[in-house]
């Protein structure tokens, strides 16, 4: 009885040390391409402003050819450093979590929601050059808040809950009430994200049963008539 027990902790042990091991891992492989695109965004900045240049025409303009490129190239262009810092650590964090929890389909999530973001400023936004990595982070907070609503999963809407009590203030942002700031940008990332969140709703992460936790459900006596 005693190596029984010996052995059931045993095995606890070693399956929450690998749980750990797991999710460590995956959080290192997470940092990866959100903080390659962070060096991106900064160097751009940085290379700006020692050559004397003005990226603003990398922007998206809507409805003109010439804008199209902007959809690539418009998150990596912003005003000055307070919009780039502010900009920065949101995406960054929203980055990480992406690839933290829906690491299967994260650079899908990260495409889309770039290129459509991008695509639906250029079509429906009022004529200007729109700038910034705002749009991104909308799309993304969207996909993380509406994903764990979604899901009912515990974990997910814990998310949620995050991401509203860090970026709630967000919402203000998909009303024109600035009148430089790209509110359409805002409001197209959004819907973008719940787009996304709708169409991976059956992708992302799942509770992990341990072994303990299944040896119960077996053991557990059939339902009395």
């Amino acid at each position: 009885m005693a190596g029984f027990v010996y052995y059931s902790y045993t095995i606890r042990i070693m399956a929450k040390k690998d749980d750990e091991n797991i999710d460590v891992r995956r959080f290192r492989v997470s940092l990866i391409f959100p903080t390659f695109i962070l060096i991106m965004l900064w160097l751009v900045k940085v290379i700006e402003l020692s050559e004397g240049l003005d990226l603003s025409f990398l922007g998206v303009f809507p409805r003109r050819l010439s804008g199209l490129i902007g959809i690539i190239t418009s998150p990596f262009v912003h005003a000055n450093f307070d919009h780039l810092l502010n900009n920065s650590v949101p995406l960054f964090f929203l980055s990480v979590a992406i690839f933290f929890f829906y690491h299967k389909v994260a650079f899908r999530v990260y495409f889309y929601g770039y290129i459509l973001t991008g695509l639906a400023v250029w079509l429906l936004a009022r004529p200007a050059y729109h700038i910034g990595a705002s749009g991104l982070i909308y799309a993304f907070g969207s996909f993380l808040f509406f994903g764990g609503i979604i899901r009912q999963n515990i974990n997910m809407l814990a998310i949620s809950l995050l991401v509203t009590f860090l970026y709630g203030s967000m919402v203000w942002g998909i009303f024109p009430y600035k009148p430089d700031m790209s509110w359409e940008s805002h409001l197209m990332g959004m819907m973008v994200g719940l787009g996304l969140a709708i169409r991976y709703r059956n992708e992302g992460p799942i509770i992990r049963k341990h072994v303990w936790e299944e040896e119960e459900e077996e053991e557990a006596p059939p339902d009395l008539p």
